[in-house]
């Protein structure tokens, strides 16, 4: 019996030819590729936008088949500390390329959860073994020390737009012979958010329960609100209707089992489609920002969340 894969991995692009999205990246790339040199890089960006898969493509564009003597993939949210530095990477760094290519590649992976004293030894590895090149990958590129920084070029990953996932959609569902209707691929790109990973994730889930999948199975797979029924809740706050406000979130809560962040992640994107005052548009956005920050700090996530309704019921009476 063969094992399938997960559709993170059985989807993952093996050649740059293959990347969505990330349009001029992906062509700087493929130039070094030609020259067979380049310099260390950091991958800059949310997670889900193709930064690990980049590096893995180009490495695969780049040794043809002589991948394991030439590259290196470690993650280093898991191996963060310095011991990592001196053992694992300046090891690889000493050794000889067998591949066509002389250059060889450290890929780290979340390269901003190396502690500083990681980052420091780094830095020396860099100098002390030009042959080897890197590519770090972070969420927040301001995470690496100034030093690294300045020994690499930074590339920015932006989040993928929405005819990018669509055309990743589309490509799965010819391959899985799935039949998704219109509204559930507009809710899958929503969900998605910029992030494919997260996308696939959802897409395999709903498309385990039904081969046909639909908006509904898209949200309920997801554990998120439609669009429709955050708009309802802040409409019914800010016309000072507490009860059906309140009544709203309970349906958020209880139906969708959505936790307070999210809640509020959903109301924050949902704000600019509020037919309100702008100035009134600035006050919640506010709130949110306020109330959000109370949740993280341990405060309890229903009163914050009732408290913000009532935040807003009030905003809204002033700017009447």
């Amino acid at each position: 019996m063969v094992l399938d894969l997960p559709w993170v991995e059985k989807y993952r692009p093996h050649s740059l030819n293959d990347i969505i999205g990330q349009k001029l990246v992906v062509e700087r790339l493929k130039s070094f590729v030609e020259r067979g040199n380049f310099p260390s890089m950091i991958f800059a960006g949310s997670p889900g936008v193709g930064k690990t898969a980049c590096a893995i493509a180009m490495a695969n564009d780049l040794y043809k088949g002589s991948l394991n003597s030439a590259f290196l993939e470690l993650n280093a949210s898991d191996a963060r500390g310095i011991d990592v530095i001196r053992e694992t990477v300046k090891e690889f760094a000493k050794t000889i390329s067998m591949a066509k290519v002389p250059v060889k590649i450290i890929f780290l992976d979340e390269a901003d959860a190396l502690t500083s004293d990681a980052q420091h030894a780094l830095r020396r590895t860099m100098e002390n073994f030009p042959s080897t090149r890197f590519i770090l990958s972070a969420n927040y590129a301001s995470k690496i020390i100034e030093p690294i920084q300045s020994r690499c070029v930074v590339f920015r990953f932006r989040p993928l737009s929405g005819e990018d996932m669509r055309s990743y959609v589309k490509r799965i569902e010819s391959s899985e012979k799935l039949d998704l209707s219109e509204k559930a691929l507009e809710a899958l790109i929503y969900v998605g958010d910029g992030d494919l990973r997260r996308l696939t994730n959802v897409l395999q889930s709903a498309a385990m329960q039904h081969r046909k999948i639909t908006d509904a199975s898209i949200y309920d797979t997801a554990a998120k609100a439609r669009p429709k029924e955050i708009i309802a809740m802040l409409n019914y706050a800010i016309t000072e209707d507490f009860m059906n406000a309140r009544n709203e979130l309970d349906g958020l809560m209880l139906r969708n089992g959505m936790s307070a962040e999210d809640i509020l992640t959903q109301c924050y994107k949902e704000v600019q489609n509020l037919n309100v005052d702008e100035r009134l548009k600035l006050e919640i956005i506010k709130d949110i920002g306020e109330y959000n920050f109370r949740i993280v700090e341990g405060a309890n996530e229903r009163i914050q969340l009732e408290a913000m309704l009532a935040g807003l019921a009030l905003a809204a009476k002033r700017n009447k």
